[in-house]
C-alpha cells in the first residue's frame, strides 16, 4: 500500500463535471493499493496519518498532527502508485490490487479515518477524475507498508 500525504490549505477532486470532495485546510492524500495489502496495513497507515506531526505549533515547527488542528482529509483512490516504472517506458501495473481488493481496502481506510470526526471527504473510486491542490509549504510525504 502507497499513500502520498500532502499538507493543503484547501484541495478538491470533480469527477463528472461535479465537485464530489472539498477541504480547507488538511490533507490531501492519494491512495494506492497492491497485491497482499491487508487490513491491518489499512489501520497502520489510517492512524500514521492522523497522527502525523506536519502542521506548524506556535514556533513554526512541524509538531501537530491533523487530530490536533482540527483539519480536514480528502482521500482520492489512484491505482497508478502501484505503477513499476523500473524497466521500459510503459508502467507495468502487475503489483496492483484487484479493483474490488482495492476499493474494499480503500472503503476501510476512509472507514477508519471517519471514526476521527474529522471531516473526511472522498473521491468516487474507479472514476476519471481532476483533483485540485493548493499544497501548503509544499508539504508531502510517501508513505508505505
Amino acid at each position: 500500500m502507497k499513500i502520498v500525504v500532502q499538507r493543503v490549505l484547501r484541495s478538491s477532486v470533480s469527477a463528472d463535471d461535479e465537485v464530489v470532495g472539498k477541504i480547507g485546510k488538511g490533507l490531501m492524500i492519494l491512495f494506492g493499493a497492491e497485491k497482499g495489502d491487508g487490513d491491518a496495513a489499512v489501520s497502520a497507515l489510517a492512524d500514521k496519518v492522523l497522527h502525523l506531526r506536519i502542521f506548524a505549533d506556535d514556533q513554526g515547527k512541524m509538531n501537530r498532527s491533523c487530530l490536533d488542528v482540527k483539519g480536514e482529509i480528502l482521500v482520492v483512490s489512484q491505482f497508478t502508485l502501484a505503477g513499476d516504472c523500473s524497466r521500459g517506458r510503459r508502467p507495468g501495473f502487475d503489483n496492483a490490487a484487484a479493483p474490488e481488493e482495492a476499493e474494499r481496502l480503500y472503503n476501510n481506510f476512509v472507514a477508519k479515518l471517519v471514526e476521527s470526526k474529522l471531516n473526511i471527504q472522498e473521491g468516487r473510486f474507479g472514476a476519471h477524475m481532476q483533483v485540485d491542490i493548493v499544497n501548503d509549504g509544499p508539504v508531502t510525504f510517501i508513505l508505505e507498508r
